[in-house]
């Protein structure tokens, strides 16, 4: 734990913002260099210009790289593009509106020229595809999520409107680094007067906020007072919480409505890192210094695909306890969803879910990390809940039709608000019911070093390649590579028994591998999972 963890950042903590965007324009990635290569993780691609890893070449490459997947699939609609606050968010956009410009692609951009969370870009791709008479349309938005203020990320979302699946990421990174390696003097691009007549503007926030009535009770919370504490944390959803209040007329405070791209309010992660993620403690200080001012306090990160609750009572809600929560509240509040939906859960996520599902007799669908496993089923209505222990999620309708097709920080949130209305008792007091009920289980994650050929073969890990039986003095129940609810690949292994689980992935940036452990027995039995796990791996890497 760095000593200045949860502390407001000092002035040497911050990024150069010059040196950022020069090295944005000058630096130039090398081909050669894997760590310099476009390469899509769950969440897109990310890196920093300063490391060469989040250049204009990488955005013309990979814009060029979608405009052919879009000629190849026959995506003939619009292309919604959006930002976040980060400040490479702003050049890569306008590289990217270059390259599709000059390939004939109608661009709608936000029509006040603001910001766009990824949940309102998703909810816009669905909205015009399902209005129809725009042909396929598709969207990109640019944003590292929770990252560092030095980093960039770049994310696409196909017409169903959630993160694309690995076959469309694999083909447009393949083709991106193509582009890179031959040079991107050869890719089009529009002059800055082509692009800004040909750029068409779309009312994000108006119809993502409008449209909130239809999968939240915002009438309960209206009329119960709920006094809510809304925190941007600098990033997209910042002028919508106000939009929110205003519209719905909710007892809705902004505590924090500033945009800085070097993020110099914010407190050190746990790390001493700034970093805008609000499932940590450290980052989230700030917010919960002032719990006792509202009846649920929220956080978002910088493009609110993420959620962060805050209680009087609790504090921060840990991921896993508030999903079981808005599971349990859905499942017993949303008659208009079918009795045979499914909930869907990550396999790193906590086995209460499991527990909260099963003893309300609904199906659980558990999938490989990355939220495009949830997708299909929140399209089609057969998956009711989608969430990952990273606290991101979203839900149906109260209808049962589709919301969002990727994560959705903002009613993860606002859900936080209608729990302590309809109830009258915070997520946390819920969150107590539930361990009284199913026991309190122990949850960490960790790294352990590995090498990029050790990672490799993580990923390909099979069953049999684990000899122990044992796991923490229990008989081991399952030794898993893919996972139960679809049977797609979890690029690594999961080993579970009676009371306690582990998991165990390689890191998509970092040389370690991420142990997920979790313990029903206590924290001194889940440390105990922990040390064995590095065990298990290490004998399965040998």
């Amino acid at each position: 734990m760095h000593e200045r963890a949860g502390q407001p950042a000092n002035p040497e903590d911050l990024v150069d913002l010059t040196a950022l965007e020069a090295a944005y324009y000058d630096r130039h990635p090398d081909p050669d260099d894997p760590d310099q290569h476009v390469v899509f993780g769950t969440s897109g691609h990310r890196g920093s210009s300063l490391d060469g890893a989040f250049n204009e070449d990488h955005i013309l490459a990979m814009t060029q790289a979608i405009v052919e997947h879009r000629r190849e699939r026959g995506i003939d609609g619009p292309l919604l593009l959006g930002r976040d606050t980060h400040l490479l968010s702003l050049p890569a956009w306008h590289s990217a509106l270059e390259v599709l410009v000059a390939a004939g692609v109608t661009v709608l951009v936000d029509d006040a020229e603001g910001y766009t969370p990824t949940p309102a870009l998703s909810h816009a791709i669905l909205r015009l595809n399902r209005d129809g008479g725009y042909g396929q349309v598709d969207g990109i938005v640019i944003t590292p999520s929770h990252n560092p203020p030095r980093d960039g990320g770049f994310k696409y979302n196909p017409p169903h409107g959630g993160p694309a699946d690995s076959d469309a990421t694999t083909a447009i990174a393949a083709r991106a680094n193509e582009l890179v390696r031959e040079g991107v003097r050869r890719i089009e691009r529009a002059s800055s007067d082509r692009v800004r007549d040909a750029c068409v503007g779309y009312d994000f926030m108006r119809h993502y906020v409008d449209d909130l009535p239809s999968v939240l009770d915002l009438d309960a919370v209206r009329e119960a007072g709920v006094r809510i504490g809304a925190d941007p944390m600098g990033g997209a959803s910042v002028d919508y919480w106000e939009r929110i209040a205003d519209t719905h007329r909710l007892d809705l405070t902004v505590v924090n409505a500033q945009v800085d791209p070097q993020w110099g309010f914010m407190t050190l992660d746990g790390d001493g890192t700034i970093r805008m993620d609000c499932s940590s403690p450290w980052a989230m200080a700030s917010l919960i210094a002032q719990r006792d001012r509202f009846d649920v306090a929220t956080g978002n990160d910088a493009d609110a695909d993420r959620h962060g609750i805050v209680t009087p009572d609790g504090g921060l809600l840990n991921p896993n306890h508030f999903l079981a929560v808005a599971i349990g509240y859905l499942l017993a509040h949303r008659p208009g969803w079918a009795e045979h939906v499914a909930v869907g859960k990550t396999l790193v996520s906590s086995t209460m879910i499991d527990r909260v599902v099963e003893g309300l007799g609904r199906r659980l669908l558990e999938v490989p990390v990355g939220f495009k496993w949830f997708v299909d089923g929140l399209i089609d209505g057969s998956v009711g809940f989608g969430g990952e222990e990273s606290a991101g999620a979203s839900f149906l309708r109260t209808d049962g039709t589709t919301w969002t097709t990727d994560k959705d920080g903002i009613i993860l949130a606002l859900l936080a608000a209608e729990i302590q209305a309809v109830t009258g008792r915070s997520p946390s007091e819920h969150y107590g019911d539930l361990t009284t009920q199913h026991g309190s289980p122990a949850y960490a994650r960790v790294d352990a070093p590995a090498g990029r050929e050790a990672k490799a073969k993580l990923a390909r890990l099979s069953p049999e390649a684990v000899s122990a039986t044992e796991l923490a003095g229990e008989p081991i129940t399952a030794k898993l590579t893919q996972a139960p609810g679809n049977g797609a690949a979890i690029g690594g292994l999961k080993v579970t028994t009676e009371s306690a689980w582990f998991a165990a992935r390689p890191s998509g940036t970092e040389d370690v591998y991420k142990i997920y452990a979790e313990s029903f027995r206590g924290a001194d039995h889940l440390a105990a999972v922990q040390a064995e796990a590095r065990d298990v791996v290490n004998a399965a890497l040998a």
